[in-house]
């Protein structure tokens, strides 16, 4: 099941959450948005704990539509501490879409076993 956010509680489940989230802005009227629905959930699925999975109704939340400048629907957007890491949109379908979400997901497996650390001089 995918989370569903609106911009009350968008700053607590997303830009603060403690762990990346990929929101993906739909509308209950696009197509294609039912039809990636089912690649989301397997993502997540295999994802676990390493990315949260959040839906936002981008008809029924206009100010967060704006203030991410959403061009088409569905838009997908991994956003880790507040700021954007990926923007997935204009996707041509399912494949195009598995793909650009298997890249995230093996780049954020990656980051999790071989953490960066930062050492400020």
């Amino acid at each position: 099941m995918v989370l569903s956010v609106s911009e009350r509680t968008f700053t607590q489940e997303v830009l603060e959450s403690p762990i990346p989230v990929l929101v993906n802005f739909e509308a209950p009227w696009c197509g294609l948005c039912r039809v990636i629905h089912p690649l989301l959930l397997q993502f997540q699925a295999q994802c676990g704990e390493e990315i949260k999975l959040v839906g936002v109704n981008a008809d029924q939340n206009f100010k967060l539509s704006n203030t991410y400048r959403l061009k088409s629907l569905p838009t997908l957007l991994l956003i880790e501490n507040g700021i954007i890491r990926h923007r997935l949109e204009g996707f041509r379908g399912r494949e195009d879409l598995r793909l650009a979400l298997e890249e995230i997901k093996i780049s954020y497996k990656r980051n999790a076993e071989n953490p960066v650390t930062l050492v400020r001089g």
